[in-house]
């Protein structure tokens, strides 16, 4: 068993090199979020078990962590869209096999630059760092703000969330990782949308096609998975485990529904999510992919309320830069998928809340709704 490390660095080179540490003495470690309140950062030091932490002004103890085992690499919290975030731990084979493989994957002529821009405390943003350390990667450090400007000091690859997408001019990249959030239908030839979550240490489906290792499967509608990348367990809960098409039952279910066909994967949303209205399903993902190109529509989320007559009432939450026509929504979800997805109730307000990798905080939508 060993301590815990957690490190409270803001995104740059001091972070890199303290995780580089960590890596080479095979200390177990977490990267604490540096944006968050006082007592929000309490709670998640208390999920995530850390024994210490490593700020500028040194290494303090914290005497309510919980050691880990000898095996275990990385300590990290879910996004906590659904919910309340886990701790997941990630062994140190799994982050290596995440990084060669990524690399492995991405690699041109020479190896990929990398501009981190994505903060570390998830799963997007450290494995950027991660293929430096595990694998021959290259990071060029500059402002997040500054993406334009990263292709002229060398960077050939960058990993960005969907508003960084929209934001910037990404096109001197030679590959962009795209994730978190849904990414848009029509994209640049440069762009890659990619499918992963903290459990399989990082992207492992690239538009649409599971890296090399990585099974990908569907039962009952559920996406299903086997990936040297995968997650050992929880810190309160082992990893859990479904049989796969292959009798074999060492696959772990994401808890996303969708389906496989002739190889290619199709992620329709969190499986908890869908609305059934009326004796009709509706995914929100896909009434939000409709809505968000309404112009006028800067952000769109779509949830449910419990109704007596339709079982569940289509709520879309909108975020707007004008007065939107309601009708106009209503229509549009109407001609794009069906009359059961027009929403009931519109409310439009301020924001969508979202996790810093720009994930819907889904289990918040009710209480604005």
């Amino acid at each position: 068993m060993q301590s815990l490390l957690a490190i409270d660095l803001p995104l740059g080179p001091e972070l890199e090199e303290a995780i580089r540490d960590c890596v080479s003495k095979r200390l177990p470690f977490c990267v604490l979020d540096q944006r968050i309140s006082a007592s929000r950062r309490h709670g998640e030091l208390s999920l995530l078990g850390a024994t210490a932490v490593l700020d500028r002004d040194g290494r303090h103890v914290v005497r309510s962590g919980r050691e880990v085992d000898d095996e275990i690499g990385l300590v990290m919290l879910t996004s906590g869209s659904s919910g309340t975030p886990k701790a997941a731990e990630l062994t140190w084979g799994a982050l290596e096999a995440s990084a060669v493989l990524t690399q492995a994957t991405l690699r041109g002529e020479n190896p990929p630059v990398w501009y981190p821009c994505l903060p570390a405390n998830h799963i997007g943003g450290l494995a950027v760092l991660l293929r430096a350390i595990f694998d021959d990667a290259t990071l060029i450090w500059g402002a997040p703000g500054e993406l334009d400007r990263a292709p002229s000091l060398g960077a050939t690859h960058v990993a960005v969330v969907r508003t960084q997408l929209a934001r910037f001019d990404l096109s001197g990249f030679s590959k962009v990782l795209v994730g978190g959030a849904r990414p848009p239908d029509t994209r640049d030839v440069n762009v890659i949308a990619t499918w992963g979550m903290t459990e399989t240490g990082s992207g492992v489906v690239y538009d649409g096609y599971p890296l090399p290792g990585v099974d990908v499967a569907s039962t009952n509608g559920e996406i299903i998975l086997r990936s040297p990348t995968l997650f050992r367990s929880y810190r309160s809960a082992p990893r859990p485990l479904v049989s796969g098409p292959d009798g074999r039952n060492d696959w772990f279910p994401t808890g996303d529904a969708g389906s496989v066909h002739d190889g290619r994967v199709s992620v329709r949303g969190r499986l908890g999510y869908v609305i059934n209205t009326g004796g009709e399903k509706l995914w929100p993902e896909d009434l939000e992919a409709v809505l968000s190109v309404i112009e006028g529509i800067r952000d769109v989320a779509v949830t449910s309320l419990a109704d007596p007559e339709w079982g569940e009432k289509v709520v879309a939450l909108v975020v707007s830069d004008e007065n939107i026509d309601d009708e106009l929504i209503r229509t549009r979800a109407n001609d794009h998928i069906g009359p059961w997805a027009k929403p009931k109730v519109i409310r439009h307000v301020r924001d969508i809340p979202r996790t810093s990798n720009g994930k819907i905080r889904r289990g918040e939508l009710p209480d604005l709704a």
